[in-house]
């Protein structure tokens, strides 16, 4: 089966980028050293109107940390689906655990009837659940399109012994999808030893200022973060580097 790649994508002009590189599908996130969260409507309306065919999945995360929401954070995420549907994107993504790390499914069952028809992608939040198999069969049964996963490691080729298990018990009845440190030079190897055929990666390169006169001792945000005269954004040779 011919690989399929999706871009994780950090502005509406990695949206393009990524289109520009051959990316048939992205997802579109804000704050990226957070791990994403939920993309304003003006940049998932740009997106939209910057692309022609990509197909568009939204994260659907109010803050980052943990994935034990309150009320407030559930409503916000309720109402951050409503939109994605009335902009009709191609899907979201999402993931919700409890305080004992299983699957939150009375709140995943919530975020599916919100969702739907919409393609549903469970987030990394399945790589800190506490059992992964048991996981695996809950987000079957809530009726999951996917599953993003490093596999409960630092990276997807650290993850491959349970990725390549989630694929042989997942039986075609969900899609499992490699995410995290997948590269170009071990892409072929996690495909090879997981079986799987949909891969998540950020083909990401720094975009440097094109700012003449700089306070470089002003930062913005946190300091540990570095430049404030660089950014990241997708990289449209990347991805051409990652067709299979």
């Amino acid at each position: 089966m011919k690989r399929t790649i999706e871009i994780c994508t950090n502005s509406a002009q990695s949206c393009v980028e990524a289109e520009a590189g051959g990316a048939r599908r992205v997802e579109l996130c804000a704050a990226i050293p957070e791990g994403g969260t939920t993309p304003s409507y003006g940049e998932i309306k740009t997106a939209q109107a910057l692309t022609k065919e990509i197909d568009i999945n939204v994260i659907i995360r109010p803050r980052g940390g943990d994935f034990l929401y309150t009320e407030a954070e559930v409503e916000a995420m309720l109402l951050d689906i409503a939109l994605c549907k009335e902009l009709g994107v191609h899907g979201v993504v999402f993931g919700c655990l409890t305080r004992e790390g299983d699957i939150d499914t009375v709140l995943l069952k919530r975020l599916m009837e919100a969702a739907r028809p919409l393609s549903v992608t469970f987030h990394r939040a399945f790589d800190v659940c506490r059992d992964p198999f048991l996981a695996l069969e809950q987000l079957i049964e809530a009726g999951c399109d996917r599953i993003l996963t490093s596999g409960q490691q630092a990276t997807a080729e650290q993850g491959i012994p349970l990725i390549a298990e989630l694929v042989r018990r997942a039986a075609g009845r969900i899609i499992i999808m490699p995410g995290c440190g997948v590269r170009e030079n071990n892409i072929a190897r996690i495909e090879k030893e997981t079986g799987a055929t949909e891969f998540h990666t950020s083909a990401r390169s720094t975009v440097y200022s094109q700012m003449t006169y700089r306070k470089e001792n002003v930062p913005m945000g946190n300091s540990a973060i570095g430049s404030e005269f660089e950014t990241v954004q997708t990289d449209r040779e990347k991805v051409r580097a990652f067709k299979g």
